[in-house]
């Protein structure tokens, strides 16, 4: 993996304590630049002209004055350098924390939530579904088609579903994306009210309600999903039932190990999963020279994490002694 030779290793091990003996160039390349060519570079970066503009922007306004010094890729690794890297302009540095993690032990903890165009019959026009998901179940808990997006309506949605679910909002984590219709003044309102947690994505960063926007490419992508607009709201009502329900009721998800995400909600995977796995000891005793390994992991899935925090992993330096 290194590259090493295991005799030069041992060879090492001999001589002068085992060190590193790798070389690198005996010569810098002949295209470096020289120390007042790096000198005259970072000057022209911090100078009141250039000081607010980044490298791609600087090059070019150089070339216009007939002038060259370096590449764009040179100036932003003398930048890096000489911890020159910062935000260069005058406007906020977007803000690129990450959102709080989530975990979900059992249903009804965290929901994701998001709006999505359904096409109507006059171009340009849509119809928006409103859906809510569970993220431990992965059950779509509740929706609605309306011909507009609003807060009133969203808000109305999120007491209904907690109604409709039965759901502690104290306990309630609501997760969305930084829409209009999410963040307005009367939805935090009553999620303040209700005393539901409100978690949102980083702006435009759709990987932060992954959830939500799964499930709408599984409805998008559905067999039998209309390939022209719907023909009235009504319509679009009578489709989102049908795919609502099989989503629910029929179909297998492949993250929760294949079972329907009511029966996850409900709690009834735990009889359905024990039951594939008496199944396949049973197999396996018949024919034992079929299984070279255990038999498939029929375990219930644990807890789901909403945006998980990622750990770095920390790499230890070689030892060659």
């Amino acid at each position: 993996m290194l590259g090493l030779s295991a005799r030069g290793v041992a060879r090492w091990r001999k001589e002068a304590g085992g060190g590193d003996k790798r070389k690198g160039p005996n010569s810098p390349p002949p295209q470096k630049l020289t120390p007042e060519e790096r000198q005259r570079v970072v000057e022209i970066i911090v100078s009141p002209e250039f000081r607010d503009l980044s490298p791609r922007q600087i090059v070019p306004h150089l070339a216009d004055q007939n002038i060259y010094v370096a590449s764009d890729s040179t100036m932003y690794r003398i930048m890096r350098e000489e911890g020159l890297l910062q935000h260069r302009e005058p406007s906020k540095a977007r803000e690129s924390r990450r959102p709080d993690e989530h975990v979900a032990t059992g249903p009804n903890q965290v929901w994701a939530w998001d709006i999505t165009y359904l096409r109507a019959p006059t171009k340009g026009k849509f119809f928006y579904l409103y859906m809510i998901v569970d993220v431990w179940s992965r059950k779509i808990v509740g929706w609605e088609v309306h011909p507009e997006e609003s807060p009133d309506l969203s808000k109305a949605l999120i007491e209904k579903t907690i109604e409709a679910e039965k759901a502690d909002p104290k306990r309630l984590v609501l997760h969305a994306d930084n829409g209009g219709p999410m963040k307005g003044s009367t939805m935090l309102a009553t999620l303040q009210r209700l005393g539901v947690v409100a978690s949102f994505s980083r702006p435009c960063v759709s990987d932060d309600n992954a959830f939500a926007e799964a499930l709408f490419r599984t409805l998008k992508y559905r067999p039998g999903y209309p390939r022209k607009p719907f023909d009235s709201i009504d319509a679009s009502i009578d489709w989102v039932t049908g795919f609502v329900y099989w989503y629910n009721y029929k179909h297998f998800h492949s993250a929760i190990r294949y079972v329907t995400p009511d029966a996850r909600h409900s709690g009834a995977e735990k009889a359905i999963l024990a039951n594939r796995h008496k199944v396949y000891v049973a197999a396996k005793a018949r024919t034992p020279i079929r299984w070279s390994r255990g038999t498939r992991n029929w375990t219930p899935i644990g807890a789901v994490r909403l945006n998980p925090v990622k750990h770095e992993v920390k790499t230890l330096p070689l030892a060659l002694s």
